[in-house]
């Protein structure tokens, strides 16, 4: 498989990376390959043998053209800053570009230690990986802006963690791996000149319009608050809690990157929390647009330098954005909920109460996000079973919902249309946290299938399909408390 790789940032940014290389797995298997991402990208998978796939993305041979490097970065965990923090476990193979003109970076994740790995070993487990691959492909599907996973590849070795696990590496698509992070490393080691180096490289990589404006660097910040307005708006609409909204998992490119302890919210509550090493909440659902602000606040610092070399003025139209951040929020958040109430038309000025007084409700009596809106869609056709099944009683909700079929009717189209409308935006599937961990303890085990299964669900998430009502139920209500752990 020929990969014609263009490696900008290997060739244009030295200094801004560590050359790599990856460690040879003992007996690689290839467990699964996204032939739909390798179409998208233009890798014509079909003319290579497994062998060869397992080779080149295992991290066994290099592939021809490839320049692995291990990014250097900083970042605030938790909020304490990590002056330097990089890449340890994982090497970027090298860039290609699309045949549309897109590029992206093929990354090997998992591949062994490099410059930045801090005494760590490098590699990945299975289970992690797996993770990884399905809950990307399910945001893929769900239309939230992701990296996607090509393959997941077994090393035949064993990883060690609270104990030993089988090892494999992921092959990651990104539209770059430049994160918040990135800005902040070379802000706090070497100042404005590489700032500026690093803003002027990613306006041209993402964002080329920006380069004729009065100041390109304020633009940047502009144009990246905006993306992250709409991403993590997508991600309350969808139940997601990233679970480590550290900096250095902030993509300038708005796309979700560092799938570790994350899941899936079945029954709402705005505090909850699924990562282990949350131990207060940061992280929470309800705390993510709050953290989103944050972080933003810390690429503003970073940039700052680059800023102000091109207008001292500049740096107050800076915190000027920071500070209006929560009213783009609003805004993007409201235009989501909106699509998956059905409300069309001009917004309304009650819509903003009727949502917000929505998720007092959903909280107020514990009911499963995803489900719920398609029991509204359903309602809408005049089948009310569903929604009972959800709520502590009848008419748990009846005002609420009253108020909501008002606004309903004062739309373009009829029940009906509502409803499909709201089907097209409202999944049915998405990867259930006991599915998750059933199919990944399969995995480990060395039976795919059950998570092979869960793949092709969350890969058509809104069309209702027989056989498959399990996938749509959440886990038992007295379950034990759902935990995430990092993986690393």
């Amino acid at each position: 498989m020929d990969f014609a790789f263009d490696n900008s940032f290997h060739d244009g940014m030295e200094g801004f990376y560590a050359p790599a290389e990856a460690a040879k797995p003992s007996a690689p298997k290839l467990l699964a390959f996204n032939h739909v991402l390798a179409e998208r990208l233009g890798l014509d998978a079909d003319g290579a043998d497994v062998e060869e796939l397992t080779r080149l993305l295992s991290g066994q041979v290099l592939p021809a053209g490839a320049a692995p490097l291990a990014l250097a970065y900083a970042g605030h965990q938790f909020g304490h800053f990590s002056p330097q923090l990089g890449d340890g476990r994982a090497l970027l193979l090298g860039e290609i570009v699309a045949p549309d003109g897109a590029r992206f970076d093929v990354q090997l994740k998992g591949s062994g230690p490099t410059a930045f790995s801090r005494n760590g070993d490098g590699r990945a487990a299975i289970g992690p990986v797996l993770r990884e691959f399905l809950v990307s492909e399910a945001m893929a599907a769900l239309g939230v802006p992701t990296t996607r996973a090509l393959a997941a590849v077994a090393t035949g070795d064993r990883v060690q963690r609270e104990r030993a696990h089988p090892g494999a590496v992921l092959t990651r698509i990104a539209s770059s791996h430049i994160r918040v992070g990135t800005f902040q490393f070379f802000a706090a080691h070497y100042g404005a000149e590489h700032v500026v180096q690093l803003s002027d490289y990613s306006i041209k990589r993402h964002f080329p319009d920006l380069a004729g404006a009065d100041n390109p660097h304020l633009a940047l910040l502009d144009r990246v608050i905006g993306l992250q307005c709409d991403l993590i708006a997508r991600w309350l609409g969808v139940g997601f809690i990233h679970g480590v909204m550290n900096t250095d998992n902030v993509a300038i490119s708005g796309e979700t990157i560092d799938y570790g302890p994350c899941a899936f919210m079945d029954r709402f509550s705005v505090n909850t929390v699924f990562s282990s090493i949350d131990a207060n909440g940061r992280y929470a659902y309800g705390r993510q647009p709050q953290i989103m602000h944050w972080n933003m606040a810390r690429f503003a610092e970073a940039l700052l330098p680059a800023i102000h070399r091109v207008s001292p003025a500049d740096v107050d139209t800076a915190k000027e954005l920071v500070d209006l951040l929560p009213v783009r929020f609003r805004a993007s958040w409201l235009g989501q909920v909106r699509e998956k109430l059905g409300l069309d038309g001009e917004e309304q000025d009650d819509d903003g109460e009727l949502i917000d007084t929505l998720f007092d409700e959903l909280e107020a009596h514990h009911v499963d996000f995803t489900s719920f809106f398609r029991a509204l869609a359903m309602l809408l056709r005049g089948d009310g079973t569903m929604l009972e099944t959800l709520l502590p009683a009848p008419d748990a909700m009846a005002p609420w919902i009253a108020l909501w079929w008002e606004r309903i009717a004062k739309g373009g189209m009829g029940p009906l249309e509502h409803a499909v409308e709201m089907d097209r935006v409202n999944p049915l599937y998405i990867p259930r946290n006991h599915l998750v961990e059933e199919a990944l303890a399969a995995a480990e085990g060395g039976d795919l299938s059950p998570w092979l299964e869960l793949l092709a669900v969350v890969r058509a998430p809104y069309e209702a399909r027989p056989g498959l009502e399990r996938f749509a139920m959440p886990g038992a209500v007295d379950a034990a408390p759902y935990k995430t752990f990092c993986g690393t």
